[in-house]
């Protein structure tokens, strides 16, 4: 026997991430790859397995802590004289070269046999209607493959349309344009006070679903794309079964139709995850109740601190909430950089009532005056809250487990993970899988592009084309967009990590105290970050090295409409642009855009709109 460290393996692009719960005990005997501890991004929550089986002799962590690269999570006893490296971590902002973007420890399975006969028979069978499924379902149309999508409610859209990124930004519209209002008496246009119609207003989020699913509902029938409305799971390697619904919900009808495929692409998202102590009661919601919007709540909880909790308090709080929030680590929006969120905070200060910081929520009971939730800070300090409404916002979980993978021998990792290759294709060869269910970021962006590449993969197998069938995922960055107010945005490498990191950078920081734009809109609070390589041999890119600062590895920007502008940031890093490049580009005035530019030229040195840089 030996006494062995079992350390965090490569958890990506993140420095660090923070431990939100601890799996195992001293004195439990583990199975090798079995999670031991969940820890936190911005936007997930994931698990990093053991490499080896054994007896926890001692845990080095605990609940709260900030873990990196190479942290010594326990001590195990075990047979195996030495440890090998483990298995990547799953918090990567970009996918891994190979072999899998979500690599968790995932279960071994064999693909069931199928007897039955099938009603329908495609080339490509997508099960799940969100941004990624329908994508991989119109892209495989376009190309020519006969395409049956599965879903289960009565529109396509997924979470994203019909109930998260859409319908959250129609409120957040009307939010921030009340929240504008308020401020032009002090320009002399006094609008008064708002009245605010809940009915009305929840009408038009309805409406501005209704326009955008309707569309893609007929753009499916143009692309003569079947669906299939119902619950899908599979059956054997190259079959599934719906059970199929109706109405507005999710109501089963008792009807069942079999789908047979030659290729299958697994988009079938994720779902909120729910606190186990929470009461049921209607006045404890999700990120989805949340948007039903019921009624405006006097004192509101927000348990956790990312981005859907903000963004759902920035409405609820327009509307006339106070604000609590609760957050395990010791920051809120995690992910960004802290002196963008500084900035952030300052500007909704007044929103909250008590932000509480490294605090965990340990309990909660209904009583008729409101929920009552308990807290415990990771001090041992103790305090209590009641509240109208209550929103769980700690985080999603996949859905690998509940579809029935095992039948057709496609591993699932024990979250619910589906591991898969720069091609978006799963341990089974024709079975593909996208989105959320592979792993964080779990944004809808992130999903539509590895739909293109699956979808295209599949295509060039099935008709020859060596062009469509080498296609991959290779995204550099992915980036990320707080649609607060003011909005947070930013992509690649934060300043955070460079520093955690040891990567040496060439910052570009421009205010927006200096954009005759944003002066002119009365928002000059904002701040524009680019992030340029600056290890000595590091050239400009445009062929004269030892500047002092390379290509761009990241940037970040807090401010109004920094979500629409952030995409040039992302498409400079693809492009491996360096300051000059950027500095060069002409950017019109006055806009917030150019604001990317003079970031630029700040880091080159050459910006005449702020004072000269100190000699």
């Amino acid at each position: 026997m030996a006494v062995i460290d079992i350390q965090v393996p490569d958890i990506g692009d993140f420095a660090e991430v923070g431990v939100i719960e601890v799996l195992v005990q001293p004195g439990d005997t583990i199975k090798a790859e079995q999670s031991l501890v969940t820890v936190e991004s911005d936007k997930a929550s994931m698990e990093i397995p053991s490499s080896h089986a054994g007896v926890v002799k001692e845990l080095k962590v605990k609940l709260g802590d900030k873990i990196a690269e190479g942290s010594v999570l326990l001590t195990l006893e075990t047979a195996q004289a030495a440890a090998p490296a483990a298995a990547p971590a799953v918090l990567e902002q970009k996918p891994a070269p190979a072999p899998a973007a979500q690599a968790q420890a995932a279960i071994k399975t064999e693909a069931k046999s199928f007897a039955g006969s099938a009603d329908l028979e495609c080339d490509v069978l997508v099960l799940g209607g969100g941004p990624g499924g329908y994508s991989a379902a119109f892209r495989a149309a376009d190309l020519g493959l006969k395409v049956v999508l599965v879903e289960r409610y009565a529109q396509l859209g997924g979470v994203c349309l019909n109930v998260g990124c859409i319908p959250s930004k129609a409120l957040l519209h009307v939010a921030a344009v009340m929240d504008e209002v308020s401020h032009m008496a002090d320009l002399g246009v006094d609008f008064g006070a708002p009245t605010v119609n809940v009915d009305k207003l929840r009408g038009h989020k309805e409406k501005v679903i209704a326009k955008l699913t309707g569309g893609l509902g007929q753009m499916a029938k143009m692309r003569k794309v079947t669906i299939v409305r119902g619950y899908g799971a599979f059956v054997g390697a190259n079959h599934l079964e719906v059970e199929e619904t109706t109405g507005t919900g999710q109501d089963k009808t008792g009807s069942k139709k079999v789908v047979a495929f030659k290729k299958a692409i697994i988009a079938a998202g994720s779902q909120a995850v729910r606190l186990p102590f929470m009461p049921d009661d209607p006045r404890v919601v999700d990120s989805t109740g949340a948007l039903a919007l019921q009624g405006v709540p006097q004192k509101m909880l927000i348990v956790g601190g990312g981005i859907i909790g903000l963004e759902m308090g920035t409405v609820y709080s327009t509307l006339g909430a106070r604000l609590d929030v609760v957050e395990m680590m010791d920051g809120l929006m995690q992910g960004a950089d802290r002196d963008l969120v500084k900035v952030w905070e300052k500007m909704n200060k007044h929103r909250f009532d008590n932000i509480l910081l490294k605090t965990k929520t340990v309990g909660a009971q209904a009583t008729p005056e409101g929920i009552q939730v308990q807290f415990e800070g990771l001090d041992g300090t103790k305090s209590e809250g009641t509240y109208d409404l209550v929103l769980q916002a700690v985080g999603r979980t996949p859905n690998g487990k509940k579809i029935a993978a095992d039948k057709a021998g496609v591993s699932v990792t024990d979250r619910g993970f589906i591991n898969v290759d720069i091609q978006m294709r799963t341990n089974v060869p024709h079975i593909f899988a996208i989105g959320d269910i592979v792993g964080q970021p779990m944004l809808a962006h992130k999903a539509v592009h590895e739909a293109h590449v699956a979808a295209e993969v599949i295509a060039g197998e099935l008709q020859g084309n060596k062009e469509l069938a080498s296609a991959a995922f290779n995204a550099r960055v992915i980036p990320s967009v707080a649609y607060t107010d003011p909005e947070v945005a930013w992509v690649g490498l934060t300043e955070d990590q460079a520093k955690q990191q040891g990567i040496k950078v060439k910052k570009g920081l421009f205010p927006w105290a200096a954009s005759g734009r944003a002066i002119a809109n009365g928002r000059d609070e904002g701040v524009t970050k680019l992030l340029f390589d600056d290890s000595p041999e590091a050239g400009s890119g445009d062929g004269h090295a030892g500047r002092g600062h390379g290509k761009i590895l990241g940037g970040g920007m807090v401010g109004t409409h920094a979500g629409d502008m952030i995409g040039e940031i992302a498409l400079a890093i693809e492009m491996g642009a360096d300051a000059v490049d950027i500095g060069k580009t002409i950017h019109p005035h006055p806009t917030l855009g150019e604001s990317i530019g003079m970031a630029a030229e700040v880091a080159h040195g050459s910006c005449t709109d702020v004072p000269p840089a100190r000699k």
